[in-house]
């Protein structure tokens, strides 16, 4: 006969109303402390995939941004979000020049991101 421990862990992990309801309040503090033209999230949360352990995948889109590009994230405090984050923030004359180039990278992008915050 199967016996349950009362000292099992049980892990529980942030739905993707929590998450994008945290991402939501964040990105109003994004939009007054920076020039944001776009603010979403894409993969596991966007796709309906997650899980234990899933983080949130942002992309931003500035009017302009200087730091180079593996720097960028870290101008941003995220820890009122509740899971891990990756954030890639691109300047709108980077994310014109993608969206015009159509590479295999932004029609992914494209097709599943979900925009928050712009169109």
């Amino acid at each position: 006969m199967p016996v349950r421990s009362l000292n099992s862990s049980v892990i529980k992990w942030p739905g993707k109303k929590e998450v994008e309801g945290s991402l939501r309040r964040w990105s109003e503090g994004v939009r007054e402390e920076k020039p944001l033209i776009k603010l979403g999230y894409f993969g596991s949360y966007a796709k309906g995939s997650w899980g234990v352990g899933s983080d949130l995948d942002i992309i931003i889109v500035l009017e302009e941004i200087e730091e180079p590009f593996e720097l960028r994230g870290a101008g941003f405090d995220c820890s009122s979000i509740p899971v891990s984050t990756d954030l890639l923030v691109y300047s709108r004359e980077e994310w014109q020049k993608m969206k015009g180039e159509k590479g295999g990278f932004y029609r992914s992008l494209s097709d599943e991101i979900v925009w928050i915050q712009g169109d």
